[in-house]
């Protein structure tokens, strides 16, 4: 029986294996960037991984050439520009989407929605054209808008399946481990606090009552934990100081999530891992819980479990919110051509 809460081993560890793989091609669109170019590095040193393609509009063929010297199973190819997009994604049955602009101090999430809102659009456009059934995760934010948008263009081209679609919120987890870990004096990979709701300040609900190992916090503690959980993302901002957001620590969090698919996707029972995907689980049309992962995508949804009466408020706190982001790329991607 699988483990409700269930993580990934320490996937940088199992990424050099030399257990039997099967052939995965994956894309990076997007692939240049400050998340891009990290979350290639980790993909090349998986044997998950077979054939991996990168794109983006400017500097993807130095990135490729470079990451092919590496001694790893990976075949790397690079595309660069919109004339090359359809090679880059014919094939691949994992899509994974960085591309977009960084926040800055200062910055919501929310303020990227015009620049990226109109990036992850277009190249959801070339997916549905071009590999209509790959796992597409979306990591450009914002994630409670980004994911609506996508959903919104796969249906435009009759292809839609929402077991295949969705927003990598897990950076979340791993932040929650890491601090959980950090006040408990915790081994962080023997840590694994279940987030929930979306992917933007309030949206993001940690549920520390179903923390494995158990955990207890006096409620001005865990109300702090929440808090810093939630505003973790502004933390990297700031301290960058207008270099950057969140970098290496989202690159990691993709890759665990994109490994967990692929084992999932290899016939790995038990694979479970949160993410913001089209959901029946709240009066949210969108919403991250744990699902359980499979063949095809999404195998089950597992919903929110038991939640403690902290941790009902910050869902009902987060509904508003979180419903207006995603109406906001419902009807963006109703304007799009």
């Amino acid at each position: 029986m699988f483990s409700r809460i269930a993580r990934p081993a320490l996937f940088l560890s199992r990424s050099f294996s030399t257990s039997a793989q099967k052939d995965a091609k994956v894309a990076v669109l997007g692939a240049s960037g400050g998340i891009g170019q990290p979350l290639s590095l980790l993909l090349k040193n998986s044997p998950l991984v077979s054939q991996l393609s990168l794109y983006d509009i400017a500097h993807t063929p130095g990135v490729a050439a470079d990451l092919s010297h590496i001694e790893t199973r990976a075949h790397v190819t690079g595309y660069i520009g919109p004339e090359q997009l359809g090679d880059a994604l014919k094939g691949c049955e994992v899509v994974v989407i960085p591309a977009g602009v960084p926040r800055k101090p200062g910055m919501t999430r929310d303020d990227l929605f015009n620049t990226n809102a109109t990036i992850v659009a277009n190249l959801s456009d070339a997916c549905a054209r071009h590999c209509p059934e790959a796992m597409i995760c979306i990591i450009s934010n914002p994630v409670n808008s980004t994911i609506p948008i996508t959903s919104e263009v796969f249906k435009k081209h009759g292809v839609y399946n929402p077991n295949r679609i969705f927003g990598v919120t897990t950076l979340d987890i791993v932040r929650a481990n890491t601090f959980v870990a950090d006040l408990k004096g915790l081994d962080p990979a023997r840590v694994n606090v279940p987030v929930v709701g979306g992917h933007a300040g309030k949206t993001i609900i940690p549920l520390i009552s179903q923390c494995t190992p158990k955990v207890e916090f006096p409620q001005d503690a865990l109300e702090a934990l929440t808090n810093r959980i939630q505003e973790a993302g502004t933390e990297v901002v700031k301290a960058k100081a207008g270099a950057g957001s969140a970098t290496l620590s989202m690159a990691y969090a993709g890759a665990r999530f994109v490994f967990s698919l692929l084992d999932a996707m290899n016939g790995k029972e038990g694979v479970v891992e949160c993410s913001f995907v089209r959901s029946e689980e709240t009066e949210s049309p969108y919403f991250s819980t744990p699902l359980l992962l499979g063949k095809n995508g999404i195998e089950k949804n597992l919903g929110l479990g038991k939640l403690s009466p902290f941790e009902e408020k910050l869902v009902g706190e987060a509904m508003s919110e979180l419903k207006g982001s995603i109406k906001k790329g419902e009807e963006f991607a109703k304007k799009v051509n």
